[in-house]
C-alpha cells in the first residue's frame, strides 16, 4: 500500500498538536524557514520551546564555540548546535508540565545562493530527539545541496526539508527507507540533492548506514556515496575537496576481485606523473550502481544489500569505496571536477577505450558529435585515463593503446590524446595479471 504523503503544513500541524513532542529550533544562514512553517501551521506553542538564529559570527562563536576550520557550514558546527541546544532543554525544562514530553533539538547551518551567484549553496541539517519519554537521544544528520537558481526558492526548500526531517524522526524512524523517502516529500525534482545521511542512537542500533546512503542513490537523491576504509560514510565534498584523486572503476556483480596488481601500478604511475604526495591523494575503488538503475523500475532491496556488502568487503581491503550511478567515464569525471581536485586519474581497461573509439557503439550519423561531447566532458588539463592492457581472446595478443583498433574517423583525436598524455598506458606490468577479454 502506497504511503500517504502529507502536505508540509499538515505535517507541521500534526507535530504541533502532538502533546508529547517539544523542543528547540536553531537555524543559521537561511532565515528561520523551518520554525516559520511550524508557527504558520498553528498551535506552535505545543511544540516550540525556543527558536533562535545566531547570524553574526561573534554571537555564533560565543554560543557554540569557535570552529578550528573557520567553516560555519560544517558538520562540526551542526553537532555543536545540537549539543548546546539539547543540553539547554534538559537543564531548564523540569516539573510536571514537561514530565510527559519527548524533547528534541533541531538545527541547521546553511549557505544559500549569494547575490552574485558565485557560491555553492549547501547545508547541514540535523535533529536530536527522544523516541520515548525520559529515554536516550537519537540523531539524524543530513547534508544537502540546494539546486534552485533563486535564493527565495532555496529557503523555501530548506523550510520543507526541515519539517520533513522532524516528521520523519517521530513518525518514520523505525522504517529507515521510508524515513529517507519522506525527506523529499512536497519538493520538486531537481530542487535538492541529499548526499549524506548519518544516524546514531539506540533507535538506529540495527540500521545499516551503508544501506541508507545507497538508498539515496537508488532513489535519485544523490549521485554517489563514499565509504572510508572503516566502512563509515563520508561527505563527498569534504573528503575530496582539492585533493589528488585516482579511481578504479568496477562493474556491478563483478565476480572477481578488482585487479589490485594493475591498479597499484596505476597509482604509482599517477603519483609519478602528477608529483602528488600520498598524504594529499585519495585512492578510490568505484562500485558502479548505475547499470542496474532504470528510470522505470526501482532497484531491489536485494541489489541494495549486495552493494552494501560489496562496499563493506572492499572497505575491508583498506580502500576508500565510491558507489555511484555514473554509467560513463565522462560523467564520473564531470562529477569529480566539482570538487576542484588538483589531479584526477581514472584507471580503466584498454578494452573500454576500444568501445569508446568504436563507431559501432554510437549512432553512425552523430558519431563525431557524440564522441566530441564525451571527450570534452572527460578530459581537462588535470584529468587523465590510465589504461590497463588486456589479452585479446581471438588474437591471443596483449592490447595496449599502441596496437588498439580505433575507428578511422576517431584516429586523429585518439592520437592527439595519446601524444599529449591524456591517456596513459600502465607500464611495467606483469603479464600474469593481464586479464583476457
Amino acid at each position: 500500500m502506497a504511503r500517504e504523503i502529507y502536505e508540509t503544513k499538515r505535517k507541521a500541524l500534526k507535530i504541533n498538536l502532538n502533546p508529547d513532542i517539544y523542543g528547540t529550533f536553531a537555524e543559521i544562514g537561511a532565515g528561520q524557514e523551518v520554525a516559520r512553517n511550524f508557527f504558520e501551521a498553528g498551535a506552535a506553542s505545543g511544540t516550540i520551546a525556543k527558536t533562535m538564529s545566531a547570524y553574526d559570527m561573534a554571537f555564533s562563536d560565543a554560543i557554540y564555540g569557535v570552529e578550528d576550520s573557520g567553516r560555519y557550514v560544517s558538520r562540526t558546527r551542526l553537532t555543536k548546535m545540537l549539543d548546546h541546544e539539547y543540553n539547554l532543554l534538559t537543564e531548564r525544562l523540569h516539573g510536571e508540565k514537561y514530565c510527559s514530553k519527548t524533547f528534541f533539538a533541531f538545527a541547521d547551518t546553511v549557505t544559500t545562493l549569494n547575490f552574485t551567484k558565485t557560491n555553492e549553496p549547501h547545508g547541514w541539517i540535523g535533529i536530536r530527539f527522544q523516541h520515548e519519554v525520559g529515554g536516550p537521544t537519537n540523531d539524524i544528520i543530513i547534508h544537502v545541496r540546494l539546486l534552485d537558481s533563486d535564493n527565495r526558492l532555496q529557503t523555501k526548500v530548506l523550510g520543507i526539508l526541515g519539517v520533513n526531517l522532524v516528521f520523519a524522526a517521530y513518525y518514520y524512524s523505525e522504517n529507515p527507507q521510508t524515513m529517507i523517502e519522506s525527506l523529499v516529500d512536497n519538493l520538486s525534482v531537481g530542487s535538492v540533492e541529499i548526499d549524506l545521511v548519518k544516524v546514531s542512537g539506540p533507535l538506529f542500533e540495527k540500521a545499516n548506514e551503508r544501506l541508507l546512503n545507497l538508498y539515496l542513490i537508488a532513489k535519485g537523491f544523490s549521485k554517489a556515496a563514499i565509504f572510508k576504509p572503516d566502512g563509515k560514510a563520508a561527505q563527498i565534498k569534504d573528503y575530496l575537496y582539492k585533493k589528488n584523486i585516482i579511481i578504479l572503476r568496477t562493474k556491478y556483480r563483478q565476480k572477481s576481485n578488482p585487479n589490485f596488481d594493475l591498479f597499484n601500478l596505476a597509482v604509482e604511475e599517477f603519483l609519478k606523473n602528477t608529483k602528488a604526495v600520498p598524504e594529499n591523494t585519495v585512492v578510490l575503488i568505484e562500485v558502479l550502481m548505475g547499470n542496474v538503475l532504470d528510470e522505470n523500475t526501482n532497484i531491489s532491496n536485494e541489489d541494495l544489500i549486495y552493494f552494501a556488502e560489496r562496499a563493506e568487503y572492499l572497505c575491508s581491503t583498506g580502500n576508500n569505496i565510491l558507489v555511484s550511478n555514473f554509467r560513463r567515464n565522462n560523467h564520473l569525471a564531470e562529477f569529480v571536477q566539482t570538487f576542484k581536485p588538483k589531479h584526477v586519474g581514472i584507471a580503466t581497461n584498454t578494452a573500454n577505450l576500444k568501445n569508446i573509439f568504436n563507431t559501432d557503439n554510437y549512432n553512425k550519423e552523430n558519431y563525431t558529435n557524440e564522441l566530441l561531447s564525451y571527450i570534452s566532458g572527460m578530459f581537462s588539463k588535470n584529468v587523465k585515463l590510465y589504461a590497463y592492457p588486456y589479452l585479446d581472446k581471438k588474437s591471443d595478443k596483449i592490447i595496449t593503446t599502441k596496437n588498439l583498433p580505433v575507428a578511422e574517423e576517431a584516429k586523429p583525436l585518439f592520437d592527439f590524446l595519446i601524444n599529449n598524455r591524456y591517456i596513459v598506458d600502465i607500464e611495467n606490468y606483469d603479464e600474469k595479471f593481464v586479464k583476457t577479454v
